[in-house]
C-alpha cells in the first residue's frame, strides 16, 4: 500500500511538471497560428495546402473543417500540423472527495492532453484514498487555448501510464482490496460480451460442452487471454424452442432438414488461423479458440457455421436439428468446405519478410488443388459444395476456379454474375458489432431525440460517393447526427449510443453495396434507411424488409430536401409499427454457440436448403439422357 501511494504521488508530480511546461510553448500566431486568417481565406489556403496530394477531396474537407474552427492553415504542403491543432482550454473544478482528502478545491486551466493526465491522477489517488465518485468532477465551459509540446506530453503520458499500471499491480496484490470498487475490474465488450475479473478469486473458466463424444469441456472465458464468451454462449433454457426433452439426445439424420459432410481439412485452413496448435493426428480442437475482435468479427460467419456442424452429433449440446453432420459423403445433401477465408484475408494477405507468396494465396492454391482431386467435387462439378467467403476480398485467387460451388457471401459487389448470383449463392448477415438492445429497454419514438444517424467513412469510391453528397446536404440539420467515425477510439461505444438514441439510421452504399451498419441498426432497433441500389439482403425470400426498413433510391436521396421530408413525414404510429417488427426479427441476425432456432446460423442452413433444391433440380434434369448408369 505504501508503495502504491508513493507511485500515485509521483504521478501528481509529473502532472505539475506538465502544467509548468505549458507556459514554455507558444505558436507564432502572427504568421500561421490560431486566428491568423479570416474565414473567407480558408478555401484558398486549403487549396494551396492540398494541391500536391492525391487525396484532394478528403484533404480539402478536413482542412476547411479545422480552419473554420481555429482560423489557421499550416505552412507547406504537408507536416507542420502543430500549427493547425484546434486546442482548447477548460476550467476544471475539483470538488473535495471527502473531508481531509488530499484533493481540495482547485481550479486550473489545463490543455486537453493535460486533462487526460489529470484524469489518470485522480483515478490513482482515489483508488488509494478509497473514495472515488464520478460526481467529484465538474466540467464548465470549454474555451480556446494554446497547446503544450506534444512530444514532451507524449513522454509524460507514457511514463505516467507505466507508473499507473505498476501501482495498480501493487493494489491488486495487496491483502486488502475491499476499498476497490468492483467497477474498476469490469472489462467491457470482449468480443461482444461482458466478463469480470475478480482479484484473489480462484479463476474457474466458464465451460460448455463441445466436440467429441467423450464430453470435453471448453475454456470459454479467460479474461487475460481475451477468450470469447460468445463462442459458447448458453442462452436461457426457457427460450429454447424445441429444447425440452432433447437433452442428451442426438439429432436423427433422417429427420433433419439437411445432412452435411464436412472435409477434415488440416488446421491451417481453419482453427490454426486462430492460433490453435493441434496435437498429433488431431484435426479439430476440443476447446474453442476465440475469434479475433474488432472488424474481424463482422465477417466471422465461417467460424459459427463450423462450430455448429462440429457440435451437431454431440449429445451434450442442445441445438436445432435443422442440420446434422454425416460421415459418408453419399449420404449428404451438400459438402461443407471449412476454410476460414475471411480471416485468412484479414490476417494473412500481406507479404512478410522474405515471403514471395502470401499465406492467404498459398492456402487458396492448396484448397483448389485439394478439391479438384476429390471424387466428391468431380461427381457434380462442385455444385453441391458450400464455401464461405463473406469478406468481399476473400477467395480472390480461387473464386473463379471454384465458381461452380455455392458461396456464402455478404453481397455480389465484387463478383461477376457468372461466379456469384442469387440462383445458387446465399447472402448472410454480418455479425453486428454493437450489443443488441433488450426489447424491454429499447427507447420509444419520443425517447429518441435524433431523427437521422450516420457514423462512418464519408469519402468512399465507386458507389460510395453518395455519402459525400449526403453529408453536405445533412450536416447542418439540427436533428441529424452525420459524422465521420470508425471502430477505433470508442467508435463502437459511440455508435451504440447514437443508434439507440435515433429514430432512423442510414445505411448508405460504400465501397461495396452492403455494410455491417445495417445489422448494427437492427440490433439497436433503429429503423434502417437503406440507400444502396445494388444491395442484396439476407433471407429476403422469407423476410419482408419493407416492414422494418425504408428503401430510398440513390438518385432520390441526393435531391435537396427529399430525404428529410420523407422521414419527417413518418408519424409516431407508423414508426412504432416498424420498431415493433424490428424487435420481432432481430434474433434472425444473431450469431451464437450453441445455435438457437431461427438465429443467423439456423437461418443460413434453411437458406442453403432452399438453394440445394434448385441445384438438385437442375442436376436431375441434366441427367435425363445420361447413359453412363446403363453401362
Amino acid at each position: 500500500m505504501a508503495m502504491a501511494k508513493l507511485l500515485c504521488l509521483l504521478l501528481l508530480a509529473l502532472l505539475g511538471i506538465s502544467m509548468a511546461a505549458e507556459t514554455q510553448y507558444h505558436l507564432d500566431s502572427a504568421r500561421y497560428g490560431p486566428g491568423s486568417l479570416k474565414s473567407s481565406q480558408c478555401p484558398s489556403q486549403c487549396t494551396r495546402r492540398c494541391s500536391k496530394t492525391q487525396y484532394h477531396k478528403p484533404c480539402m474537407f478536413f482542412c476547411q473543417k479545422c480552419c473554420a474552427k481555429c482560423l489557421c492553415v499550416p505552412p507547406g504542403f504537408y507536416g507542420n500540423k502543430a500549427a493547425l491543432l484546434c486546442v482548447r482550454r477548460v476550467s476544471w473544478t475539483l470538488v473535495p472527495l471527502r473531508s481531509g482528502n488530499i484533493l481540495h478545491n482547485a481550479c486550473r486551466e489545463v490543455s486537453e492532453l493535460t486533462q487526460v493526465q489529470l484524469l489518470f491522477m485522480i483515478s490513482s489517488v482515489a483508488l488509494v484514498s478509497g473514495d472515488f465518485k464520478r460526481e467529484a468532477l465538474v466540467f464548465p465551459e470549454i474555451q480556446e487555448k494554446s497547446r503544450i509540446p506534444s512530444k514532451f506530453i507524449s513522454s509524460l503520458i507514457t511514463v505516467s501510464g507505466f507508473l499507473l499500471i505498476l501501482s495498480s499491480v501493487f493494489l491488486l496484490q495487496s491483502g486488502n482490496t475491499s476499498f476497490i470498487p468492483r467497477s474498476v475490474f469490469e472489462l467491457m465488450l470482449v468480443n461482444g460480451t461482458s466478463v469480470y475479473f475478480e482479484p484473489h478469486a480462484e479463476k474457474e473458466p466458464i465451460k460448455c460442452p463441445f466436440l467429441s463424444s467423450e464430453v470435453p469441456q471448453v475454456d470459454a472465458i479467460q479474461p487475460l487471454k481475451r477468450m470469447s464468451k460468445s463462442a459458447c454462449q448458453v442462452s436461457n433454457p426457457s427460450k429454447k424452442v424445441g429444447s425440452v426433452g432433447r437433452k442428451n439426445m442426438v439429432c436423427d439424420s433422417k429427420q433433419a432438414l439437411l445432412r452435411v459432410f464436412m472435409y477434415d481439412l488440416p488446421p491451417e485452413f481453419h482453427f490454426g488461423l486462430l492460433g490453435w496448435k493441434e496435437m498429433e493426428n488431431q484435426t479439430w480442437p476440443q476447446h474453442i479458440p476465440p475469434y479475433p475482435g474488432g472488424l474481424n468479427l463482422q465477417h466471422s460467419i465461417e467460424y459459427w457455421l463450423t462450430l455448429d456442424i462440429l457440435s451437431s452429433d454431440n449429445v451434450n449440446v442442445v441445438r436445432p436439428c435443422t442440420l446434422v453432420r454425416v460421415h459418408n459423403p453419399r449420404e449428404a445433401d451438400f459438402i461443407f468446405v471449412p476454410f476460414f477465408a475471411s480471416l485468412s484475408y484479414n490476417r494473412h494477405s500481406k507479404l512478410h519478410e522474405k515471403e514471395k507468396v502470401s499465406v492467404n494465396k498459398r492456402l487458396q492454391d492448396k484448397l483448389v488443388q485439394f478439391l479438384m482431386g476429390r471424387n466428391e467435387w468431380k461427381r457434380k462439378g462442385g455444385k453441391d459444395h458450400l464455401i464461405v467467403a463473406h469478406h468481399p476480398n476473400s477467395m480472390l485467387d480461387a473464386r473463379k476456379k471454384l465458381g461452380s460451388a455455392m458461396f456464402v457471401l455478404a453481397d455480389f459487389g465484387r463478383y461477376p454474375a457468372e461466379i456469384a448470383n442469387l440462383g445458387k449463392d446465399i447472402i448472410a448477415p454480418y455479425r453486428h458489432l454493437v450489443k443488441t438492445v433488450p426489447s424491454s429497454k429499447s427507447a420509444t419514438f419520443k425517447e429518441r431525440p435524433i431523427l437521422v444517424y450516420f457514423r462512418g467513412a464519408i469519402y468512399r469510391k465507386d458507389g460510395g460517393v453518395i455519402r459525400q453528397e449526403l453529408y453536405y446536404l445533412l450536416k447542418d440539420e439540427k436533428d441529424v447526427d452525420f459524422n465521420f467515425g470508425s471502430i477505433g477510439g470508442n467508435g463502437v461505444r459511440k455508435a451504440t449510443q447514437g443508434m439507440a438514441s435515433s429514430k432512423f439510421c442510414l445505411n448508405i452504399a460504400g465501397d461495396t453495396p452492403s455494410s455491417n451498419r445495417l445489422f448494427d441498426a437492427i440490433a439497436s432497433h433503429c429503423v434502417p434507411v437503406i440507400i444502396s441500389d445494388e444491395i442484396e439482403l439476407p433471407f429476403e425470400d422469407v423476410l419482408d424488409y419493407s416492414q422494418f426498413c425504408i428503401f430510398v433510391r440513390g438518385d432520390d436521396a441526393i435531391k435537396k430536401g427529399y430525404l428529410l421530408k420523407l422521414l419527417r413525414g413518418i408519424n409516431e404510429e407508423k414508426w412504432t409499427k416498424m420498431w415493433e417488427r424490428l424487435k420481432e426479427v432481430v434474433h434472425h441476425f444473431e450469431y451464437q454457440y450453441p445455435s438457437l432456432p431461427g438465429d443467423a446460423v439456423d437461418m443460413i442452413w434453411q437458406a442453403v436448403s432452399r438453394k440445394i433444391s434448385s441445384v438438385q433440380f437442375k442436376y436431375n434434369r441434366k441427367r435425363r439422357y445420361d447413359r453412363s448408369q446403363l453401362v
